[in-house]
């Protein structure tokens, strides 16, 4: 059962700020949608994981008088989650890698119904193969498709996260979708 499901986000996040025993339920609508995000990102040890996730809700609650309810909470608390991660990378010096295994068929299909590859590839290629191109995205591109169509958030949600302009964020991702092809084209080769 999710704690104040009656309540939104903002809401929430509202009342935690005067009431801080509501932080629980912050941290129980977000736990397991960020560990996967950071997953995704190219974070793969659990415990490093559970690292970035403690730091997010540290800042969050240490930030949260400062959150605009005017905005979205999700996209607020997804930059954060971005920020810490590109700070753990930072801190070891490692490019992330990209981890894509359970639904990276459904974003494939998603994908390929949005650039029409239908025609243009088979559509036999299987998870295993996006699983194995998508880290080679640089990782502006890889930022940008994750958060589309494994977090699938809105174009407006994206530019919050990565503070970019919505402009940019379109070009990025169709940039990023034709790289992806390229890539795609040569595995069929």
């Amino acid at each position: 059962m999710q704690l104040f499901s009656d309540l939104t986000d903002e809401e929430i996040a509202v009342r935690a700020s005067r009431e801080r025993f509501l932080f629980s339920a912050i941290m129980t609508r977000y736990q397991e949608r960020l560990g996967r995000y950071i997953r995704r990102l190219g974070v793969f040890d659990k415990e490093e994981v559970e690292d970035i996730l403690q730091d997010v809700f540290v800042k969050v609650y240490k930030n949260l008088q400062g959150f605009d309810p005017t905005l979205s909470f999700s996209s607020w608390i997804y930059r954060i989650a971005h920020n810490e991660t590109m700070s753990y990378f930072r801190k070891k010096i490692l490019r992330p890698q990209g981890h894509y295994v359970a639904d990276a068929e459904k974003v494939f299909l998603t994908l390929g119904s949005n650039f029409n590859l239908e025609k243009e590839l088979d559509l036999k290629i299987k998870a295993d193969v996006l699983a194995k191109v998508l880290p080679k995205l640089p990782k502006k591109y890889r930022e940008v498709l994750v958060l589309r169509y494994y977090e699938e958030k809105s174009y407006q949600e994206i530019s919050d996260i990565l503070r970019l302009p919505s402009g940019s964020v379109a070009t990025l991702i169709h940039r990023a979708k034709k790289l992806l092809k390229k890539f795609l084209k040569h595995l069929e080769e």
